[in-house]
């Protein structure tokens, strides 16, 4: 009997035949992901990447993580496209996982 990290690899590396198509093809991570019925490595980020900002914000203001958090340097950025801040990629995290718009 195999183990769930063994079939794991096995769905990986061995090819599957398409009965549809009638060929031999290999999964994509997609598929992989979905009939493991885990999240993917980025909504596990995501979901990472919001749980800390939950618990900064529920920190003491004087908590250091929290005062940087909300820091502000006062410098100007550079020329070019902006690039992204944490805070940027947490409320975009907040958006698709939250489904607000």
């Amino acid at each position: 009997m195999l183990n769930e990290t063994q079939q794991i690899n096995i769905s990986i590396i061995v090819p599957h035949y398409d009965h549809s198509k009638l060929n031999w093809r290999i999964l994509t991570d997609k598929e992989i992901y979905a009939s493991l019925k885990k999240p993917t490595m980025i909504e596990t980020i995501r979901l990472n990447r919001l749980h800390w900002f939950g618990h900064v914000q529920t920190m003491e203001e004087d908590r250091i993580p929290k005062r940087v958090l909300h820091m502000n340097l006062g410098t100007t950025r550079l020329r070019g496209r902006p690039r992204n801040r944490w805070q940027d990629e947490v409320r975009e995290d907040g958006r698709i996982v939250g489904g607000e718009g």
